[in-house]
């Protein structure tokens, strides 16, 4: 399992494909474990990196993953079988904004375009229980977040800190979530419905 979980990772750095830092994943299926979680919604499969290793941590755990990269979904779909775990983790190839679900999530998990956080957030909530949380991956960005000066980062990158720090704060004014920055990984914000 291990092997398969570092083959995983070595396919990831490889290739370019964003997965969770090391730290990141940790934390995360520590608290998934710790909340009792028994279902997660998560936007941007991208490889399965990390419903793969969420459904490992937690063994009735189920998974919805949405993935619109097609390369990036037949990947997924090929690491789930290798995990043997399709009964549990359901793949959706499409663009999140094209899809509707009627499910109620106890965890849903924002790891796909950066600069669409608050739009994801919007769409989903309805599809997150009471009492449900919302932990949103890459809020620091490699440090870029944090940066003072943004003149040297290139426009698409300057545009991707300006939308991060937009849904830092509109996480901080949404009265019907209490949200926590956590820096682990490359920062993830933790935010429960009151």
């Amino acid at each position: 399992m291990e092997e398969d979980i570092k083959e995983l990772e070595d396919y990831a750095h490889l290739n370019g494909i964003p997965i969770m830092e090391k730290d990141g994943i940790i934390y995360l299926t520590n608290f998934l474990k710790k909340n009792s979680i028994k279902s997660v919604l998560e936007v941007g499969t991208a490889i399965g990196y990390s419903a793969i290793q969420m459904a490992l941590a937690v063994p009735d755990l189920k998974v919805v993953t949405i993935e619109r990269d097609e390369e990036r979904y037949l990947e997924a779909v090929k690491n789930i079988k290798k995990f043997h775990l399709e009964d549990r983790i359901t793949l959706i190839f499409n663009d999140a904004f094209n899809v509707s679900l009627s499910d109620k999530f106890d965890l849903i998990f924002l790891d796909a375009a950066k600069a669409q956080n608050i739009r994801f957030f919007e769409r989903f909530e309805k599809n997150l229980k009471p009492k449900g949380v919302f932990i949103t991956d890459n809020m620091h960005f490699h440090g870029l977040v944090q940066e003072e000066d943004t003149s040297k980062m290139s426009r698409s990158v300057r545009g991707i800190v300006r939308k991060i720090r937009e849904y830092i704060t509109f996480l901080e004014e949404n009265e019907d979530y209490k949200t926590e920055f956590i820096s682990i990984g490359d920062g993830l914000a933790i935010s429960w419905k009151k």
